[in-house]
């Protein structure tokens, strides 16, 4: 009994720590960034991708939310990671209502979806191209997630009084 006991609890941690999305990336190119879809606007349309970044801002609109994300490369784990360099903004689109209190400012977001075009807007007062990403499927990292790629190691030596 605890011979079968013992595979089934290893395999219930481990799938208890995997976290984050999966999505397909064999048809993506994975080099295409927002900011080389900006640089040369009409060149990327109905490209698959997948990205992932920080969001700057999230605006409703009647059939989509459409979010402002400042773009960083994806980790093993195709989360964002902020502490390489920045790969351009872009704009998601997704069908229906995100709340924006929940797709709020400064979190990380993980897409999959296809470059439409790109628009005209500004970042702050400079003019800016934005590619268009019409998303299909987008992922809201936890608040409370540790960095990405960052070992997490304790070590901690203790001791314990008894009367």
């Amino acid at each position: 009994m605890l011979r079968l006991a013992l595979p089934l609890l290893v395999v219930t941690l481990l799938a208890a720590c995997a976290g984050g999305p999966r999505y397909d990336t064999r048809a993506v190119d994975a080099s295409l960034t927002a900011a080389k879809v900006a640089a040369s606007p009409g060149a990327h349309t109905g490209i698959p991708v997948v990205w992932g970044g920080v969001i700057v801002a999230t605006r409703n609109q009647p059939d989509y939310t459409e979010m402002e994300i400042l773009s960083y490369p994806l980790d093993g784990a195709q989360r964002p990671d902020p502490r390489r360099a920045e790969q351009g903004r872009f704009l998601a689109r997704h069908a229906g209502y995100l709340e924006a209190v929940d797709y709020a400012p400064g979190r990380s977001v993980t897409l999959n979806g296809t470059v439409e075009t790109t628009l005209p807007g500004k970042v702050g007062d400079a003019p800016y191209t934005f590619p268009l990403l019409q998303a299909k499927d987008v992922y809201l990292w936890p608040r409370d997630s540790a960095a990405p790629s960052s070992p997490q190691f304790q070590f901690g030596i203790g001791v314990i009084f008894s009367r």
